[in-house]
């Protein structure tokens, strides 16, 4: 039985080829400050070292993608009448989608690199269950990324109760979805302006590096999708139409995202180097890469199809990048790691294009690896168990999630 034919133009798959090549640009950016740091380009080169220390907005655009993407399935079957995605199946194919690569990659770090040689048993099982950030703060080398995904995996955990406060038992309603999203930017607003330094003091975990630190990425990401959902049904709000034409016009969004991380940049957005930001500055840099990443992803969540902006994202090559972005995100600090040892490059001496080039080169060639022999041979263990399963590798590339700094 199809609920969808009752009310035309609902979708409830579809795929967003721009969207694959964002992730390629937010996994590029992350691997580009972390090269930027380590050869101490931060503080070189005026603004443009403050830009590259910047580059972390790719971890928000990623969880910007993770709010849209997942959360859309649930508002598009909400929108007619439909019951949501089976929350077991879900669970299932977010682990099936992480965990195998991400356990390669705990291998790798743990036996490539010196620093974590005689790391014990509970080293090796926080950093497989990714615990870190709440046990010490204190995450492996080759790891240090992994603070993000580790936020990804808890708001994985977090969705179908989320949806279920957004939705209720009846059809998307937008003053419920105003209400929910509000009070969860207003909550993350506020672990990041002084509740996560009170909890910090009673923790030895990190609270600023909790889903509630970064929960308002998450959120826009499912705005945009209600936006689309709404868009779709035919039931536009001057808000929704807004984004709409918004989002067809990409130089516009592109240009503002610029501008906006401009501004993040300078001491507003705090410190550029690993020092404690004040909780102004953090969230002045919380909200400056919330509405970077929305502005980036409504670009693809809108593109009009076969315009410039939409041929050009979506090129074969381009959206191959995408897909294999989750193994870069995962591989990338080890191969820098292993790149420096080569060339024997010591920390904050410079030399920014060869360690880079030779990282991104390196990097591409192990996540292809990782993708050929890793991720799409797990990835058709997705409907185990299911009786009549239908497979759909592309549609679950082009649903594939986010993973960052």
């Amino acid at each position: 039985m199809s609920t969808a034919a009752t009310t035309p133009g609902v979708e409830q798959n579809p795929t967003f080829p721009v969207m694959d090549t964002l992730r390629a640009v937010a996994a590029l950016a992350v691997l580009t400050t972390h090269v930027s740091f380590q050869t101490g380009d931060y503080v070189r080169h005026g603004i443009i070292g403050a830009l590259l220390s910047r580059l972390d907005i790719g971890v928000a655009v990623f969880f910007v993608l993770s709010g849209f993407l997942l959360s859309r399935p649930y508002l598009a079957r909400a929108m007619v009448g439909a019951a949501h995605p089976p929350t077991g199946r879900y669970y299932w194919k977010r682990f099936i989608r992480i965990f195998p690569v991400y356990a390669v990659t705990v291998v790798l770090a743990f036996v490539v690199i010196p620093e974590n040689h005689g790391a014990g048993v509970l080293a090796w099982l926080q950093a497989l269950t990714l615990t870190d950030v709440f046990a010490s703060g204190r995450l492996p080398q080759g790891l240090t990324q992994m603070w993000s995904l580790s936020v990804e995996v808890t708001f994985y955990l977090v969705l179908p109760l989320l949806m279920a406060l957004l939705l209720g038992r009846g059809r998307p309603r937008a003053w419920r979805i105003v209400a929910v999203l509000g009070a969860g930017t207003l909550l993350s607003c506020w672990w990041n302006l002084s509740l996560a330094a009170s909890i910090d003091r009673i923790t030895s975990g990190t609270p600023l590096l909790w889903l509630p630190a970064h929960l308002t990425w998450f959120l826009v990401g499912i705005a945009l999708a209600a936006a689309h959902v709404f868009a779709e049904s035919g039931s536009r709000s001057r808000a929704v139409s807004a984004l709409v034409v918004l989002g067809r016009t990409p130089g516009a969004c592109w240009t503002a995202a610029a501008g906006v991380l401009l501004v993040a940049a300078t001491p507003l957005g705090g410190p550029i180097l690993l020092l404690v930001a004040t909780p102004t500055q953090s969230l002045v840099k919380h909200l400056s890469y919330a509405l970077i990443a929305g502005l980036v992803v409504l670009t693809g969540v809108f593109a009009t199809r076969g315009g410039t902006y939409a041929r050009v994202m979506s090129l074969p090559w381009l959206r191959h990048l995408g897909h294999i972005s989750y193994s870069v995100f995962c591989i990338h600090l080890i191969v820098l790691q292993v790149v420096r040892e080569v060339v024997n490059h010591q920390l904050f001496t410079g030399h920014w294009f060869e360690i880079w080039a030779l990282t991104i080169a390196v990097t591409l060639v192990a996540a292809e690896i990782l993708y050929r022999f890793v991720e799409r041979p797990c990835l058709r263990l997705k409907n185990l168990g299911r009786s009549k399963a239908r497979v759909d590798d592309r549609a679950q590339v082009e649903t594939s999630t986010a993973i960052t700094k």
